[in-house]
């Protein structure tokens, strides 16, 4: 089988460095795959940069045989010479070397892929993964090709604080001579070889949820040719991984949540890193049964202020470490990865491998099986040989006694989601960091042709995701898979289930410092685990936990016979001052009782109060006592900030009531009106108004699936997209008989 990789384009005038850019094929393991271009080369002392060949590959220049791999993560260089360069890239076919010969068998096995001996090659588990990540996997040059000219500088970069003052230590060849370096306004010359550069007092990097992530052009020319990087200052402390982990910046303790990082398509990678930022999330887990990110991707982590929880491709088996060939190659891998890391501001936390430990000790065999020396100390020694500063994890998850024990370590919390477990479940388990949790079937916008469409199933198990969102469904609104409103109350119960575990997570008394929802994009239509669906789309999920998770948000946590908490968290860098106020309603529109506070919230601080210590008396707020038919169903809590709603949150002591009324008997009232590209669209009701979605062809709504307070005013902007618009906005709620529908202004 031949497959073209695409032409090169002409290098740019007066430039000697230029970069191809191809998307990797998805293939077959059982049959060879040949990539064929053509490269112009203009300058002599040119070098063809190859990061990346899936899997087992051979590599071929003018016919000649120039290179051979068997590692999809290891980056190789190629000498060329000026002239027009035929490249070809033979991807042999896996299967047959799966197949071949007799090796050591394993100490034990994984059902997570099909074929054992996966443990001996080095490629990702992308497309051989049955359960979550079927084929076809990625074949051939799965990253962009580069060539590189003799004018870039090959230098080595170690960013770091010394006080208050920024250290750049920068090296290089001597052959270079002396070096002009620049950070910002700051400039020096350094000996030939590199030196340091003090930056006096700069702005410091911090996640986009906690401040700035201020970020420094750094310049360097040498005799043969310049470099360039963007590099931040920030200083990090995360614990012993063993222990827990709970993320330090700058000194302001960091709550971490985010998710599982799924490879999107190349050009899409920064706007689905953009969706994350809009979450309110502030970290990303590029996880070990994937692949490493290129550069594009760390640099826009760095921008967008998102930590890296980076995991090494190392996911399942039992790898044979034993081996000296496979350990040499693997620590190479190693090296290079954490060259290209160790400078980046993002990266907040190494861990060596996805599960291994899990899948010892949930197999019932000797925990020490998992406990590999090149994990335990391989991997931190050539951490601290690059000088990366990053908490290490040798496992996720992992802790003692056992790794999936959720109140020691690093763990991976399913007790609300695949275990079934009742919200009450969340602060029992203790959880101190979930490396992923709350994995959920989460149906998209456009009901699926049926429940199994996209759904995830673990390898051998007689269920699927698609149940365990069912048995929410009928356990916390008793809905069925036969209710008509089966599609649109599946939508909302993950999200609110979501919700309510980080609110439980977040609040100041909780022992936990974060958590990584498994995943965030789908990989395929329908409702996989993403909080955005195949296409990069939020589901409603995402809004959830967008308003969840935002840096200045109020929520509300049910402690049962203790009543109810108001949670307020200002994780920003400036100083929130604004009133907060309680409401409860009786049959969903009539006032019982409202309450105020007067706020003045630190930079980076939170604030918990019981409910009726705010109201000053008893009411039975969460109804747990239940002394008689309940006197409320609804409570509000509103934090504004003059007339803005800075955020909102509600709580319902019974079961959500969805009887279905009119717009005439809700008194909703709704209107449109253009603020210059974009739709804002102004809701009122008299009543308390479930699940709002708002829909209009080539728009999407910044909030959905919101309830509405009775007599408050809510503005929501439309931004649009690229679709062309429609001619009416469409507006929907669990309580409303009937869309109500809204000229496009």
């Amino acid at each position: 089988m031949s497959v073209t990789a695409g032409a090169f384009r002409d290098p740019p005038d007066g430039s000697a460095s230029w970069r191809h850019t191809c998307l990797p094929a998805l293939g077959s393991d059982e049959e060879d795959h040949w990539f064929r271009t053509r490269v112009l080369v203009t300058e002599r002392g040119s070098v063809l940069r190859l990061p990346g060949l899936a899997t087992v590959c051979d590599v071929y220049v003018d016919g000649n045989h120039a290179l051979s791999s068997d590692s999809m993560f290891l980056e190789h260089a190629l000498p060329v010479e000026p002239g027009e360069r035929e490249v070809v890239v033979c991807a042999r076919a896996l299967a047959p070397l799966l197949r071949a010969g007799r090796r050591p068998r394993a100490r034990w096995r994984t059902r997570v892929v099909a074929d054992g001996n996966l443990r001996w090659f080095r490629t990702s588990l992308l497309g051989r993964a049955p359960g979550f990540a079927p084929a076809p996997p990625v074949v051939g040059p799965w990253r962009p090709l580069e060539l590189e000219g003799p004018d870039v500088l090959a230098v080595e970069i170690q960013v770091s604080l010394d006080g208050e003052d920024g250290v750049v230590a920068v090296g290089c060849a001597p052959e270079e001579g002396e070096l002009d370096v620049s950070v910002g306004d700051v400039r020096a010359r350094l000996p030939p070889g590199g030196g340091t550069i003090r930056v006096p007092r700069p702005e410091r990097w911090w996640p986009h949820t906690h401040g700035v992530p201020a970020l420094y052009e750094l310049g360097i020319r040498g005799a043969g040719g310049s470099a360039r990087r963007r590099i931040g200052f920030r200083e990090l402390d995360a614990g012993d991984g063993r222990d827990g982990l709970a993320l330090c910046v700058n000194g302001a303790a960091v709550f971490a949540r985010g998710a599982v990082w799924v490879p999107p398509p190349r050009d899409e990678v920064r706007e689905t890193l953009a969706r994350l930022v809009a979450a309110g999330m502030n970290i990303v887990r590029v996880v070990g049964t994937t692949y490493y990110e290129d550069d594009g991707f760390y640099a826009a982590c760095d921008e967008l202020g998102l930590l890296v929880w980076q995991d090494l491709m190392f996911a399942n088996m039992d790898y044979p470490f034993a081996v000296p060939e496979f350990r040499a190659e693997a620590e190479e891998e190693v090296r290079q990865v954490l060259r290209r890391l160790r400078s980046r501001p993002s990266l907040a936390v190494l861990c060596g491998n996805s599960e291994i430990e899990q899948q010892v000790a949930m197999l019932g065999l000797d925990t020490a099986l998992a406990h590999d020396d090149f994990f335990e100390a391989t991997v931190p020694e050539l951490a601290r040989e690059a000088g990366v500063d990053a908490s290490y994890v040798p496992s996720a998850p992992s802790g003692e006694p056992f790794p999936f024990r959720s109140d020691h370590g690093v763990a991976n919390y399913f007790g609300v989601g695949a275990y079934l477990r009742p919200l009450t479940d969340v602060r029992r388990a203790g959880v101190r960091f979930a490396s992923e949790c709350l994995a959920f079937a989460n149906v998209p916008d456009a009901d699926p042709a049926d429940r199994s469409v996209g759904v995830m199933r673990d390898v051998g198990a007689d269920w699927d995701f698609a149940d365990v969102r069912d048995h929410y469904l009928r356990a916390l609104h008793d809905i069925s898979p036969d209710d008509p409103d089966y599609w649109e109350r599946s939508r909302h119960v993950t999200g609110e289930l979501m919700a309510a575990v980080f609110g439980e997570w977040r609040r100041p008394g909780s022992v936990s410092a974060g958590g990584i929802v498994l995943w965030l994009r789908d990989r395929a239509e329908g409702s996989g685990w993403g909080i955005l669906d195949h296409e990069g789309r939020p589901k409603l999920a995402w809004h959830y936990l967008r308003r969840a998770l935002a840096p200045v948000a109020v929520w509300l946590v049910d402690e049962g016979l203790n009543g109810l908490s108001v949670v307020v968290a200002n994780d920003s860098a400036a100083p929130v001052e604004g009133t907060l106020l309680l409401a409860l309603y009786r049959d969903g529109h009539v006032p019982v009782e409202t309450a105020t506070k007067q706020l003045e919230l630190a930079p980076r601080s939170s604030f918990e109060v019981d409910a009726e210590e705010l109201l000053r008396r008893f009411v039975d707020i969460g109804y747990a006592y239940r002394f008689g038919p309940p006197q409320h169903d609804t409570v509000v809590a509103t934090l504004q900030r003059g007339d803005e709603v800075l955020s909102q949150a509600f709580f319902y002591p019974l079961q959500v009531q969805t009887i279905r009324r009119s717009r005439a008997e809700l008194g909703l009232e709704a209107s449109a009106c253009r603020r210059e590209d974009e739709l804002e669209v102004s809701l009122v009701s008299d009543r308390v108004v479930h699940g709002v979605r708002l829909a209009a062809r080539g728009f999407e709504a910044a909030d959905d699936g919101f309830d509405l307070e009775p007599r408050r005013a809510r503005a929501i902007r439309l931004r649009r997209t690229g679709a062309p618009p429609g001619t009416r906005i469409a507006i929907s709620a669990l309580n409303l008989s009937k869309s109500l529908e809204v000229p496009l202004p």
